[in-house]
Formats: structure tokens, sequence, C-alpha cells
């Protein structure tokens, strides 16, 4: 219940922010109006077409941003309309005769009086439909800064998939905004009322309506909602908002690195624990839902009676889990012959990881062998409650879970829980020696003791210490430029780029990236958005890497994007310190999407 409120509460902050002001003319617009009949219903409207545009958003991929594109296309051209006929009664009335189907007899009705001719009483819908509809429409346009209570929501929305709880919390959020915006109404309607009654120039506040309703409509199609007015509001709502979320320790699905707990297993009252002294945590979930499997057919609880079980949840372009596969891929064929399965269970964290065929080429790049259920919708995912990559399941003989892993680390203890639920289920000739960290390339385990640099997202619904001036200008082409020094952790770009929620994309050619970071490793993840070759040079420190270039660079510091997957850039044979790492592009359509270090 708690998010619920938090959804709300972090709705209603949007009053506090700039990115709410092309809204603010469509919602005066209605102050003449009977509020319950009048705006209400437009409020409503708005609430919930923003909640099923964003559910479509967050689970429909690309496909539904586009669709949500063409319907902000026709809400500006409807709007536009709106705010003419405000402007030029005679328009008006002059284009509500062939227009009555389409959407400027909606918008004009939702001004029509409460009574028909004569003094028969209007229908109560004669107000409330029109008003409900022209909602709809400014629903389309509405573009609530994403800061970290809506950052969350969203999150959750892509992992829970299509569900009546993701639906909600989208909706408790415009709620939120759509209450604001109500309490602003009523005080602001009071005002105009009262310059109505007392000036007599309630012509003259209609058309500076309409001009206000034009001026926004105008705003919405230069992205202005998104771009600058997106970028004021951060500052003032995202401190409050994150301070509520703090208070609440709720938390976004994450990468886990290492595990600090003493333990492999969790732990509680609820929990029985065997008589082996690992604890019985619950019975495994059934598979069901992968919409693909490889290296095997489907598996069912009937194929694995009697198997000890590993469930490793992974995805192929996180470090973390790259890091660990050799160790899952060594027990798998160390152990398969006395009863172990290992099923890796591929959940994508980026729209590019839900491409079979990329998935297909990353497990045969990584040797994996084992069964692999890809868990394109999370319905694997949400059975085991799980929150993070790479997460280990350790599963008994009798289908029980009787310990779990999560991120890098503890490979000992893991390996020890595998040996004892193997001997348990009766093999007398477990192997008792542990598997050797013999990792090379992008899985050898980081060098954790100088590791000063952590994951950091390129997509502005994540993104942080962005160093360019002016900051993230939202879903358009922008002009950035790298500023002549950067602090630690900090990252910049140059040239044009698009910054979208989850990557950014190369507009024109020789765009660069620069970051000042502090790791052995650093990595990239990044692609070709028209599936082209991309060439690059990497610098450090304005130099060639020499012995410094990593796994897909070489002395030079050139490189090639060939797919989407993590590009390892740079691995240092020097003494650890913060380095100016510097990629430039030398053709256009590259997309990167998070820097990882090791």
């Amino acid at each position: 219940m708690i998010i619920f409120l938090l959804a709300y509460l972090g709705g209603a902050l949007t009053i506090l922010s700039p990115c709410i002001l092309p809204v603010l003319p469509f919602v005066f617009a209605r102050s003449g109006q009977p509020f319950i009949k009048s705006s209400l219903p437009m409020l409503f409207g708005m609430a919930l077409m923003f909640a099923v545009v964003a559910t479509l958003a967050a689970i429909g991929g690309g496909w539904a941003v586009q669709a949500n594109q063409y319907g902000r296309f026709v809400a500006i051209l409807l709007l536009g309309v709106f705010g003419l006929t405000l402007i030029f009664p005679a328009l008006s009335e002059r284009l509500s005769r062939p227009f009555v189907a389409l959407g400027n007899r909606v918008l004009k009705s939702a001004d029509r009086p409460n009574t028909k001719s004569g003094d028969t009483p209007a229908s109560p819908y004669a107000t409330i439909i029109p008003s409900f509809l022209l909602g709809i429409a400014t629903g389309l346009l509405w573009a609530p800064c994403a800061g970290p209570i809506l950052g969350l929501v969203l999150t959750g929305a892509a992992l829970d998939g299509a569900n009546s709880h993701t639906t909600l919390l989208l909706f408790a959020y415009a709620l939120g905004a759509a209450s604001s915006l109500a309490a602003a109404l009523l005080i602001g309607g009071k005002v105009f009322t009262a310059m109505k009654n007392s000036l007599g120039i309630g012509e003259w506040i209609r058309r500076g309506l309409g001009v206000a309703v034009l001026i926004g409509v105008a705003a919405i199609a230069l992205g202005l909602d998104t771009g600058l007015l997106t970028k004021l509001s951060l500052t003032r709502t995202a401190k409050i908002e994150q301070s509520l979320l703090d208070q609440a320790q709720v938390q976004m699905p994450q990468r886990n690195t290492v595990n600090n707990s003493a333990s492999t297993t969790l732990v509680n009252a609820a929990m029985s624990t065997h008589s082996s002294g690992l604890p019985i945590e619950g019975t495994m979930p059934p598979l069901d839902g992968a919409v693909q499997w490889l290296n095997s057919k489907p598996l069912t609880a009937a194929d694995l009676r009697g198997k000890v079980i590993l469930v490793d949840f992974w995805t192929y372009s996180c470090i973390n889990c790259l890091r660990s596969l050799p160790y899952v891929n060594a027990w798998a064929q160390k152990y398969k012959d006395q009863g172990l399965v290992v099923i890796g269970v591929h959940a994508p964290e980026f729209a590019f990881e839900k491409d079979i065929a990329n998935v297909t080429k990353a497990v045969h790049d990584l040797k994996i062998t084992y069964p692999v259920a890809i868990d394109n919708n999370y319905v694997i995912w949400r059975a085991f409650n799980n929150e993070y990559w790479p997460a280990h399941y350790f599963i008994d003989a009798q289908g029980r879970i009787r310990g779990h892993h999560f991120g890098e680390g503890n490979y000992d203890e893991s390996e020890k829980i595998i040996q004892q639920l193997l001997a348990e289920a009766g093999d007398k000739n477990v192997p008792q020696h542990l598997v050797t960290d013999s990792a090379t390339g992008v899985g050898m385990a980081a060098d954790m003791d100088n590791v000063q640099s952590s994951e950091t997202y390129i997509g502005y619904s994540r993104a942080e210490n962005f160093a360019s001036e002016g900051g993230q200008v939202q879903d358009q082409s922008h002009a950035y430029s790298i500023p002549k020094s950067l602090k630690t952790n900090e990252w910049a770009l140059g040239g044009n780029w698009k910054i979208e929620p989850e990557r950014a994309v190369q507009i024109s050619y020789k765009g660069h990236l620069s970051y000042r970071f502090h790791a052995r490793d650093l990595h990239l993840v990044m692609g070709s958005s028209d599936g082209k070759p991309i060439h690059f040079r990497v610098t450090l420190n304005g130099a060639a890497l020499g012995a410094n270039h990593g796994l897909d660079t070489d002395a030079n510091g050139m490189g090639v994007v060939t797919g989407q997957r993590l590009y390892q850039l740079i691995r240092q044979t020097q003494a650890v310190k913060d380095q100016i790492f510097d990629i430039e592009f030398l053709e256009p359509n590259v997309e990167i999407f998070s820097f990882t270090f090791g």
C-alpha cells in the first residue's frame, strides 16, 4: 500500500515543476465551467490516458512509444484547433459543422452551457463526456517529469509486465498530479470569476486563454515539455521524491556486484531448517512463461524430479553476470554426472536483450551448453520474486529452495551448497575439491580494491553525473560539448546526440564520449542503431592505449561495433588511478547504454 501512496505523492509534486506548465492552459480553460461536470471529468480523463500510455510505453516496447508519438501529433492538432476557437468564436461556429464526428465538436462542446434552447435542462452528459474526451486529448500531451518515484514505477512496470498493479501505480501517480491541478483550478477559478465579474472582460480572458493554449501547444510541439522544462523540474522535485523513497526504503531492481553478507542463504523465522543446517526457503516455482528455450526443450517439474538444480538469473550485457558465468559453466560440467541441472534464466535489462537472435549468439559465444530459458516477459523472474542480476537459487532433489546468492563472489560457499545437496540426494562420490578461478577476458574477477567507479547509465531515465553544459535534452537531437575538465565519475558527450530513456544515439559523424574513471577495466554497452559496423578510436589521457587496451580494442585504441553487447575497451596493466577515457565514433548511428568497471 505504501508504494501507492508514494506514487500518489510523487504525482502531486509535479505541480511544483515547470514541466506541468504546458498543461495548465488547457486546465484553466475550464475555469468558467462547473467543476464537477466539466473540470473533474477532464482531469480524470487526463489521468486515465496518462496511466494507459505510460503502461503501454513501459511494457510494450518501441511500438508503443511510436504510437504515443502519433497520438501526440493528433492531440497537438486538436488542441491547436481548440485554442483557435477560443480566440475566434466565429471560426469555432464554422468548424463545428463539418468536424462534428471528429475532435473539434468534442473540444467545442465542452464549453457549451448546461441548458439547451428554452428552459429544458440539458443532459448532464452533454458537458461531462466532452470534458472527459478533452482530458483524454490533454493526457496524450502530458509528459510529467521522470523523477525517482515515476522512475521506480516505470521500472517496476517493465519488470512486472501487463497487470493491474502496474496500471494502478501509474494511475495513482497521475491522480496525484490531477489532484494538485484540481486544487490549483479551484483557486484559479475563483480568481478568474472575480476578474470576469469586476472587470467585465470575459471575452478578452477567453481570447487570452486561447493564446495561452496555442503557446502551450507550440511548446509541446517543440519538445520544451520534455526538454528544458523537465530539466528545470528535476532540480526542484527530485530531492523531495528521493527523500520519500529513502524513508520508505523502496528500492529499484538492480544488478548486484557482490554480496557482503556472511552467508549465501537467507534465513528468517518463517523458514524451517533441514537437519543439514541449510534452510528450506520454499518450493521451487514452475518454469512456465519462457518465450523460448535454448539448448533444451522446455523443462517441467516432471523433467527435473529427483535432480539438484541451480537456477541462474542473468542477462548477457551484465558485467556482473559475465564474471560469474565461468563458475556456473564449470559447475554445470563438473557435477552433471552427479545429477546437477543448471538452468540459466535470461531476463533482459535493455530492450535489445529481448532479441532472441542476440541471446542465441551470446549463448554460443560464451560457450553455454546448459538449458537457457528466455524470460522476456519476466514470468519466471516474478515467480521467484527475484530482484537482481546475477542471482543463483539452489534447489534440492525434492524441489525445495535451500539457498540463494545475489551478485558476484562467495563462489566457494555456493559450490559447497551444491555438493551438500548432491550428497543429500544420495550421491556418495561427490567431488570435494572446489573450482578455481581461471577466468580470463571479460570474465576475469574485478579488481575490487581499486574500483571507485560504479555502473553508469547513459539514458536519461537513470543517468547520473552528466557534465555537458545544459544537461541532457530528452528525445531530440542536440549538440553537446565536452567540458575542459571532468571530476571523478563525471562523463560528457561531444557532437550531436539524441538521448532516450535507456540509450543515447549519435546523430552526426565523429561523436565523442568522455569519462573520468578510477578502475582497472572499463566496459561500454553499445550497438549500432542501423546494424552497420561503426569504427571507433579510444584514448587514455589523450594517448594511445598501448598495453592498456581491452579485448575489443588494439594497442592504437581502434575497434569496431558489430553488435549490441558489452565491449571491453580498457584493461590497465599500470597502477590504477584516475584516468580520462575518450572514445571517438567515426561513423554515425552508434547507440550507447551504460558503463561498467572492474
